[in-house]
């Protein structure tokens, strides 16, 4: 159980629900009248599922300061408590995604424990040799997995094999591995040698990893690299997919690609090919923002989850995304940032879902490209949100779950039992 009342969660729903129980008919109404099946795009919306990341729910930073909010989780066991309130509101976050070392814990059954106490289960696990640890022997300033130091390397595969072996006590069946490996100046070192060593390094690593987990790697097109960056993009990304073999898969951040990037193709792409492995969804104005999902440009993730869709219609063969925020927030409380990105998944699936598909491959066949194109847009401008809440509700979650959780005064609680996180320069970006 959370610190939100069920009780507060029925009152909330019972204000609104004579007003959703009209917008929800007036819709079906709506859609029945295209060919579309309310009931059943709302049962497939209420089974969809997105992780939550547990460094999501502290407040982030820029390279200039962080501002700590009120009432931020002081250790894990604390951000697993935030994170059951955003699904106990939602009811469509059921798994937490761990940073290692951020959320290393000297008893992970008592983290096991404390995760089904919540109703919350482990997703991918993540490794982090982009910074260093304290009494870390080798120093990743210049680079890990392909770091030109072969003990630096070392290290690096070490901590990724202890993250396998921390996810298999925890139940979970992915390691995620991202590197801010690259360089700064032209000459700096030498690209095919660096590439060498990385896929050295993720070889030892995949030879480790246990018979039903997947590895996903994370390509970057720069940052904290600003000249070149190891694995900068998705066809590098997809090499390394290839190299390793059959259990590693090409992991998609929407905001780790240049601006104006066709996302979607490469999704489609790695689709055909059976190499996406998931997503970390978040929203992006200039570079790597890590904005809200959603918050800048709903019309690429409706595209994006337009291609989900499509594949999974046609069932293509080994298509099983996992699906995760990965945002940063600096001006908003967590929890609701997280809350409202968790909904905007779902209202691109959604929206994804009631896109008239054969009425679309019609138009494609005729190369009707203005046919084509409304036909998208007719299911992006469907306001699907009495779908959404409805299949909140009939889950036992919140039809707004923002106002629930500012009526439950969750913050101004845990405030008082969590002593202020100190703020100062930098932070997670």
């Amino acid at each position: 159980m959370t610190m939100i009342e069920g009780e507060l969660i029925v009152r909330e729903n019972d204000r609104r629900k004579a007003d959703l129980l009209r917008d929800y008919t007036h819709l079906g109404e709506q859609l029945s009248r295209r060919g579309v099946d309310i009931e059943a795009v709302k049962a497939k919306v209420a089974a969809y599922a997105v992780a939550v990341p547990s460094w999501g729910v502290g407040t982030g930073g820029t390279r200039f300061a962080r501002f700590p909010g009120l009432g931020e989780p002081r250790n894990i066991f604390d951000k697993l408590e935030d994170c059951a309130v955003i699904h106990e509101l939602t009811r469509a976050t059921p798994t937490v995604s761990l940073h290692i070392p951020w959320d290393k814990v000297s008893d992970l059954k008592e983290l096991k424990q404390k995760g089904e106490a919540l109703g919350l289960g482990f997703d991918a696990m993540n490794s982090n040799t982009f910074s260093d640890a304290p009494g870390q022997e080798q120093s990743y300033k210049f680079g890990s997995l392909s770091h030109a130091n072969a003990a630096t390397r070392q290290q690096a595969v070490e901590h990724n094999l202890e993250c396998i072996a921390m996810g298999e006590a925890l139940g979970s069946k992915a390691l995620t591995v991202w590197i801010g490996d690259g360089t700064n100046f032209p000459g700096q070192a030498n690209f095919t040698k660096s590439f060498e060593r990385y896929l050295d390094a993720m070889k030892a690593i995949y030879r480790e990893l246990p018979e039903d987990w997947r590895l996903f790697t994370e390509h970057k097109m720069y940052e904290p690299a600003f000249y070149s960056t190891v694995v900068q993009d998705w066809g590098t990304n997809y090499l390394i997919a290839q190299e390793l073999g059959p259990k590693a898969y090409c992991l998609v951040d929407l905001g780790h690609h240049a601006p104006n990037v066709n996302i979607e193709m490469i999704v489609a792409r790695l689709i055909q090919f059976r190499k996406l492995g998931g997503f970390h969804f978040n929203d992006s104005k200039y570079g790597d923002d890590d904005l809200d999902t959603g918050s800048i440009d709903p019309y690429r993730l409706f595209l994006v989850f337009n291609e989900l869709v499509d594949a999974e219609t046609r069932k293509a063969e080994g298509f099983a995304p996992a699906h995760m925020l990965d945002q940063s927030h600096n001006v908003t409380d967590p929890i609701e940032s997280l809350m409202r990105s968790a909904t905007e998944v779902c209202r691109a699936y959604a929206q994804g879902l009631i896109v008239d598909r054969e009425a679309l491959a019609a138009h494609q066949d005729d190369n009707d490209a203005l046919m084509a194109s409304e036909t998208l847009k007719t299911a992006f401008r469907t306001d699907v949100e009495p779908i959404l809440a409805m299949a909140r509700m009939e889950n036992g979650g919140a039809i707004d779950p923002v106002a629930a959780y500012r009526a439950a005064g969750y913050r101004a609680k845990v405030a008082s039992e969590r002593p202020a996180v100190a703020g100062g320069g930098g932070g997670i970006v």
